[in-house]
């Protein structure tokens, strides 16, 4: 018959990896879990930080209510990366505070920021960017000048053109 002895580094040592185990799953089961709200909050941080940007068309903004009855405010767009059209929606209802809704134009154009790895994964507002425009871009006006002017070129550019001096 074999006994077996065990020495008190072993004993030791059996005690404290079933306590370090003991210790991680009660952390693991005790954590505070982050919430839908802080989620999404991190999802935009990760956009704004690293996101690509697209130019984009802001289609609609919808209000409806959500399952449990609170309202729901989202922003409707579409954009086209690589060839395939997306069109997604972003819910602002916690960053209402922040967005002037007299501010949004619909049908107007703008940027989206996308994951690049996941394009379905874009916003067009988070706190401390916005992808909405104010307005059109306008392009300056200038008058067509002559189509032979070489006023500008000064006496050196009047060479070769024909004209004798």
């Amino acid at each position: 018959m074999i006994l077996l002895s065990k020495s008190g580094w072993e004993i030791a040592g059996g005690v404290a990896s079933i306590a370090v185990l003991g210790g991680v799953v009660g952390w693991l089961l005790l954590r505070k879990r982050p919430t839908e709200e802080e989620l999404e909050r991190l999802r935009r941080q990760l956009l704004v930080q690293s996101g690509r940007l697209v130019d984009g068309m802001l289609l609609d903004i919808c209000e409806m209510k959500a399952d449990d009855g609170r309202g729901l405010t989202l922003l409707l767009f579409s954009y086209r990366i690589g060839g395939v059209d997306y069109e997604c929606s972003q819910d602002i209802t916690t960053m209402a505070a922040a967005l002037d809704k007299a501010q949004i134009r619909v049908g107007f154009p703008c940027s989206v920021r996308y994951q690049p790895g996941n394009p379905q994964n874009s916003i067009v507002f988070a706190e401390g960017w916005s992808g909405l425009r104010a307005g059109l871009p306008q392009f300056p006006h200038f008058d067509d000048p002559e189509p032979i002017d070489t006023s500008h070129l000064g006496k050196a550019g009047t060479k070769g053109l024909g004209t004798n001096t």
